[in-house]
């Protein structure tokens, strides 16, 4: 397959993600558009490097931005809109009353933080903080209709579950005294002081969440997109195809490797699936990959960048500072993990390609690596230079700062592979339009944050799971109280039963969601009733942070799943299960990294070298043998008992503790024994009918 232009990957990325699906508005229209987008990019990229204003402002400018433009390019209802014969579709009055009205509502803040006397209207209104916990009826006027504009941009860009969801909260804010379940009934707040909550700063919509969006989710989101279109995305593919190219079932394992290398700079799994699958799903078609599970290896290899450092979706970021912990403590504690999802991939891909009689990639479609370095090393500069400031010390958005500035300066100046002023014009305004749904999300979890904190509803509802939680756990001892030994005690029932419950409430929760904003709500919800079971903090926000995303690959949503399977022209549904099964590492590292944090490596209390050697290795070999029990093959391929042996021997070695890894390796030697034989008695057959020379 030819490689496809950076508009053409665009189109593809517009197709499958239903954040960028936009409305066509006319050219003059969209010139103008397009100008207010760059020069948006500009004001972030400039800040980010010679400071940033108030943050009132900041958050401010960057909220009106956000907003206005949603409502210009988002539809109220999509497919809905009077369009001409070009297919340009007409922007409707309201729409611009709208985004005028955002702007009006985000800035409004700012214009009054010192107070503001227009005595020929009969306005007088003293300074802010004279105004805290008394609000204005202004204050209440534009508070009300800043939260409806944030909601109803949310519904725009993410569709109805989100706003939803706050609404609820927002619900629950206010009818706390009528509620019927006493442990989450309270006194409830007036109107006037949700505003107050909801739309002041320091908490809610102008909270740490707009905050980490206008000051690190954008600059990163425009750093990936100017990085991809200099060329970084293709040089990840171009290294990975000769490192990973000559292996059996080399393009399947080229996509996983060049995966975690974009991955881990990409904000987006939809973004990730689409550059680097639209070389590497052909290829494995090509190459004999049935089409659903050449989709389920890109779907599942490019959700695992949110979960990749350095940047991780931006989720790296907003942990370090929730957690008050410096950025490389972050990254240090996420790579593990983040490995064995690729492992776990990488073993399933490889013995999918044993059991299918499939070889490398041909020996002319591998580059030669020190030409590939030779013409690509210049799209590293500005990767290095990011993260090099970042591990400095200096903040991230600064960091971003010099890797845009890098990337600005490589791309100008390359011989190779010169940008020109148009494609950086370009690079700004796609930036800028992809962190609009971001932005959006972000805005709409702040009023969510603000009502946890209002309210104290996360304490209440980690009290209602763990005591749920401990009824099954009794249940089950109980059930289990006619065997000769303890099987498991209530505390470890209750803390396992809690983990899946909790699970599954971070698999809905943050279907669909961008990976910050998913984040910052899942951690602020969850996370409370997990510190409570005795689980450290920052291995409990990394365990919502996984579920968080693993609906990328969980079907019925999927997306990433739904893009890998449009490529590929498979079923998406199928592509999603197939997606599900290959990210099998992903699904069971958190519940490993919570009963064993020695694997995250930086909790001084949990850490030794023994501790981590044991859990990682035992782990690897137990990712190991998940991907023979999926596919069905090691050696020959496994009839049902090994099969059955195999997986509980996988879940033994999964299982942290010395004694369940001997189980597990008891289990799996048999098994393993038996392949040899199978494979020594067949060798003799073989050669037997081999072709005379």
């Amino acid at each position: 397959m030819d490689k496809l232009t950076f508009e053409e990957l665009q189109e593809m990325e517009e197709q499958y993600d239903s954040e960028l699906q936009t409305r066509k508005i006319p050219k003059g229209a969209e010139t103008i558009c397009g100008f207010i987008l760059v020069l948006f990019g500009i004001y972030h990229f400039v800040t980010a490097g010679t400071g940033l204003p108030a943050d009132y402002w900041h958050m401010g400018i960057h909220l009106s931005g956000v907003l206005s433009m949603i409502f210009i390019y988002y539809a109220a209802r999509k497919g809905r809109d009077r369009v001409d014969a070009q297919g340009y579709a007409r922007i409707p009055v309201y729409d611009l009353v709208l985004a005028g009205l955002s702007v009006l509502a985000s800035l409004y803040i700012g214009f009054t933080w010192l107070g503001l006397d227009l005595g020929f209207l009969g306005i007088h209104l003293p300074e802010q903080a004279l105004r805290q916990g008394a609000p204005a009826d202004l204050d209440i006027v534009f508070g009300t209709l800043l939260v409806a504009l944030v909601l109803e941009a949310t519904r725009r860009t993410l569709g109805p579950v989100l706003p939803i969801i706050i609404m609820l909260f927002a619900s629950y804010a206010l009818f706390g005294p009528y509620i019927p379940v006493d442990i989450l009934r309270h006194p409830g707040v007036t109107w006037s002081q949700f505003i107050n909550n909801i739309y002041f700063p320091s908490e809610g919509i102008f909270g740490v969440t707009l905050w980490v969006v206008s000051t690190i989710v954008f600059h990163f989101v425009l750093f990936g997109v100017i990085a991809q279109r200099m060329g970084l995305g293709q040089f990840f593919i171009d290294i990975s195809t000769v490192i990973a190219g000559k292996y059996a079932g080399g393009p399947a394992k080229v996509s996983v490797v060049s995966s975690a290398f974009f991955g881990s700079i990409s904000g987006s799994a939809v973004a990730n699936t689409v550059s680097t699958g639209s070389l590497t799903i052909p290829n494995m078609k090509k190459l004999g990959y049935p089409g659903h599970f050449a989709g389920g290896v890109e779907a599942a290899a490019s959700a695992g960048g949110q979960i990749t450092p350095p940047i991780m979706g931006a989720a790296a970021f907003i942990m370090a500072e929730n957690l008050q912990l410096p950025y490389g403590m972050i990254v240090l504690a996420a790579l593990t993990p983040a490995l064995m999802h690729y492992i776990g991939v990488l073993t399933i891909v490889h013995f999918q390609a044993k059991k299918l009689g499939l070889k490398g990639c041909a020996k002319e479609d591998i580059p030669y690596l020190l030409e590939v370095l030779k013409n690509g090393w210049p799209t590293l500069i500005p990767l290095v230079v990011l993260i090099s400031v970042l591990f400095s010390g200096y903040t991230p958005y600064l960091a971003a700062f010099s890797g845009i500035a890098a990337c600005l300066a490589v791309g100008l100046l390359n011989p190779r592979n010169r940008i020109s002023f148009q494609d950086m014009y370009e690079a700004f305004k796609i930036g800028a339009k992809y962190a609009l749904a971001v932005g959006a999300a972000c805005a709409a979890v702040g009023i969510v944050v603000g009502v946890i904190t209002t309210t104290g509803v996360a304490f209440r509802l980690g009290f209602l799971v763990t005591g749920g939680a401990q009824t099954i756990g009794e249940s089950l001892v109980a059930m289990t109280a006619w065997l000769p030994f303890e099987l498991f005690s209530i505390d470890q029932a209750t803390l396992f039963v809690s983990l899946v419950l909790i699970a599954l409430a971070c698999i809905l929760m943050g279907a669909g969601l961008p990976t910050a904003a998913l984040y910052i709500m899942l951690s602020a919800v969850a996370q409370p009733a997990l510190s409570a079971l005795g689980v450290p903090a920052l291995a409990a926000h990394l365990f919502v942070l996984y579920y968080g995303v693993l609906s990328e690959i969980t079907p019925p949503v999927c997306t990433s799943a739904y893009a890998a399977g449009g490529i590929a022209n498979a079923n998406p549904f199928k592509t999603g299960i197939e997606a599900f099964k290959l990210g099998n590492a992903k699904i069971m590292m958190p519940f490993v990294f919570v009963y064993s944090p020695a694997m995250l490596i930086v909790l001084d209390d949990y850490f030794t070298w023994g501790e981590y050697l044991t859990t990682t290795l035992s782990c690897v070999l137990g990712i190991f043998l998940f991907g023979i029990v999926i596919t069905g093959y090691a050696l020959r391929h496994l009839s049902l008992l090994p099969r059955l042996t195999t997986f509980l021997a996988a879940m033994m070695l999964m299982v942290p503790g010395v004694e369940s890894d001997l189980y597990g390796i008891a289990l799996i030697l048999p098994v393993l024994a038996h392949q040899l034989f199978l494979k020594r008695r067949e060798l003799p057959a073989e050669n037997n009918t081999a072709p005379a020379v």
